[in-house]
């Protein structure tokens, strides 16, 4: 899955994370409970920002539940077990849909 969001910002609000992966923000606030790798930060008002990592981190949770049809359990064991090597194979998928992408904008502008 491929995410628009503005790379020069440290900190995304929850709305545009809920808008990027096209999900409630409810579904982000239940992960941001259930996940510990998901770490973000409050404001005063308790409002959740979330770095670069946090996003990275939200886009592996959203292919193990979502993509791949894990369950919130099996991708918590799948993510302690063998999370360096979920990490590569995900950077590597991530990737390869980049360059689709690519590839379909320049096919589309032919």
């Amino acid at each position: 899955m491929h995410i628009e969001l503005p790379e020069n910002k440290r900190y995304y609000s929850m709305g545009e994370i809920a808008k990027a992966f096209d999900v409630n923000q409810s579904l982000i606030r239940f992960w941001d409970k259930e996940f510990d790798i998901l770490k973000p930060k409050k404001n005063a008002k308790g409002n959740r920002m979330f770095t670069p990592e946090d996003v990275k981190n939200l886009q592996l949770i959203y292919h193990l539940v979502k993509e791949r049809g894990f369950t919130l359990e099996g991708a918590k064991v799948h993510l302690k077990e063998g999370q360096q090597k979920t990490l590569d194979k995900f950077d590597i998928i991530r990737k390869l849909e980049s360059i689709k992408t690519q590839l379909v904008n320049i096919k589309n502008e032919l």
